[in-house]
């Protein structure tokens, strides 16, 4: 079991001024099994006229803001603490031909909305280079763990992690042709592989544990980071891999948000009138909780 404290802020500057705006923040972090949030809070600058809250259509908490005075700048901040106690799969599981059987089915897993991530996606997309990418992990009867180990140590391997060479609309197509990208990118390939085999697979948001260098730091752990979240099966369920760290997900990673790619999970995104060309930066921080006295007030959603 770990505890982390969890700093994000995302501005926005304008270029001339924003007389309203409505936003969707999904940054906060989920409570679900093996993650427990602690306690958090929510800052918003300038005040919004109304925040509310609402549980989209894959579980995510998502808060609507509605800031109704003329403002230059938008700053949200979210303070939390979360603890984080999973445990990595015993087994290896069913053959992955066994999954792509039960998608193909006339009838439903135990959690009907499985089989929707087998499906296409705007940005993860079954791609036919993406398909055989995929294919050369899973090699006849082998156990899905297994190809999913396999195929997360390969993108590792063979994709470039280069912050700013791609940004939130690039698609799988491109990454498989220049070889790089960011922690967005390689979800999305290793996703696009995975239904192009049909086999579900949804994207993952979220935070990850800014570890120091002398213990072997993170790609993506500076910013919002993003892994993929694999079905195996009725009893091992869900399986989370971080194809940027060729990491099985146990306690470094925070979920906030899950869908089928970037487009469904954005932590922040809404309407302006006025604003012009606009400046975004975020901070993003994931450490240790020392001690036993949490920084924050119980959940506020």
């Amino acid at each position: 079991m770990t505890r982390f404290v969890v700093s994000h802020k995302t501005s926005y500057v304008y270029r001339s001024p924003v007389d309203v705006g409505f936003h969707l923040l999904r940054v906060t972090p989920l409570n679900k099994p093996g993650q427990r949030s602690l306690g958090q809070r929510l800052s918003i600058v300038p005040e919004p006229a109304r925040l509310n809250s609402f549980i989209d259509h894959f579980g995510n908490v998502v808060h609507h803001v509605a800031v109704e005075q003329i403002h230059e700048r938008l700053t949200v901040t979210l303070e939390a603490a979360v603890e984080v106690m999973r445990e990595l799969p015993r087994e290896e599981g069913p053959t992955w031909e066994t999954i792509r059987e039960a998608m193909r089915g006339d009838g439903f897993p135990e959690e009907p909305m499985v089989a929707e991530f087998a499906f296409p996606s705007p940005l993860a997309a079954p791609e036919e280079r993406a398909t055989q990418f995929a294919a050369q992990s899973f090699t006849d009867g082998r156990p899905i763990v297994a190809g999913l180990r396999a195929l997360c140590e390969r993108i590792h391997e063979e994709f470039a992690y280069v912050p700013n060479s791609t940004d939130i609309g690039t698609q799988v197509s491109e990454v498989m042709t220049t070889r790089r990208g960011v922690c967005q990118d390689f979800a999305h390939v290793m996703i696009a592989g995975l239904r192009g085999l049909g086999l579900p697979a949804r994207y993952a948001s979220g935070y990850l544990h800014n570890r120091p260098a002398e213990e072997g730091a993170r790609l993506g752990a500076d910013a919002g980071h993003a892994w993929v979240s694999a079905w195996c099966g009725e009893a091992l369920g869900w399986i989370e891999l971080d194809p940027t760290n060729n990491l099985l997900v146990e306690n470094e990673h925070i979920v906030v948000a899950y869908g089928r790619d970037f487009s469904d999970v954005t932590p922040l995104r809404g309407v302006i009138l006025g604003g012009g060309r606009h400046t975004l930066s975020v901070e993003v921080s994931v450490t240790d909780l020392d001690g036993t006295t949490l920084p924050l007030s119980p959940d506020q959603r």
